[in-house]
Order: structure tokens, then C-alpha cells, then sequence
């Protein structure tokens, strides 16, 4: 079955952090938004992490990169007054826009999602 992964889980899993090992074994067919990447190379080089090729071994894994589409745009707008108590970002929100239109579980590292109610399963990996 395959999974969207919110940043968070990708970093966890790069980093080695705890519930980084959850990740590994759905990254074939796994997605991710365009959106969520961006924020994956983002902190990454802010660890200094050396991030050429990085989506290219993702790829390789069987990692899907997904385009945030207008589609997703407007789910995650509509989204934010159902998650703005819990603090998530845009990014966040289009992780879940992409969860939604591909009717997919989500999985995140960010305990904070564990307490939203959306249709939409998500498994929290820490």
C-alpha cells in the first residue's frame, strides 16, 4: 500500500532520528508534494547536509514526487481552519491536499497531527 510522507517523516528518516526506521520500509510507491520536498532540502542544508542527488536516490527507491496542483492548493486553503489550533503550515496542510486527492494515508513525525480530526488516516511515526 503506498503512504504520502510529510516532510517531517523524510527528515526523521535521513537524519536518523527516532521513527526514521518506520520510514524505510514504505519509501517504494511512497509520495511526496513538491511542497514537502522544498521544506526536505531546505533543512537539510540548514544541517549542512550535501543535497545533490538526493531526489534522484529517492527516485531510484521508488519515491513519487508529486506537483502541488491547484486542486490541492485549494484543499489545503480550506484546510487551515480545521488545523490552524494545531499549528501546521502550508506545507503541512499540502501534505494532507495531496493525502486527500490521492485518498491516501499520511505519514508524519509531527505528534500534533495525532490529534486531528480529518478524514484522512494518519499514522504518527514517534
Amino acid at each position: 500500500m503506498s503512504v504520502v510522507l510529510d516532510a517531517s517523516a523524510l527528515l526523521a528518516f535521513l537524519h536518523e532520528e527516532p521513527g526514521g526506521e518506520r520510514v524505510s520500509p514504505v519509501l517504494e510507491g511512497a509520495r511526496v508534494s513538491a511542497v514537502n520536498w522544498s521544506e526536505v532540502l531546505q533543512k537539510s542544508l540548514q544541517r549542512g547536509v550535501d543535497v545533490e542527488g538526493m531526489q534522484q536516490e529517492f527516485i531510484e527507491v521508488g519515491v513519487i514526487f508529486d506537483p502541488f496542483t491547484p486542486e490541492q492548493a485549494e484543499t489545503a486553503g480550506r484546510l487551515f481552519t480545521q488545523t490552524r489550533n494545531h499549528g501546521l503550515s502550508l506545507a503541512d496542510r499540502a501534505c494532507l491536499a495531496l493525502a486527500v486527492d490521492k485518498r491516501l494515508p499520511v505519514m508524519t513525525a509531527d505528534r500534533a497531527w495525532g490529534r486531528l480530526k480529518l478524514d484522512v488516516d494518519i499514522e504518527v511515526v514517534r
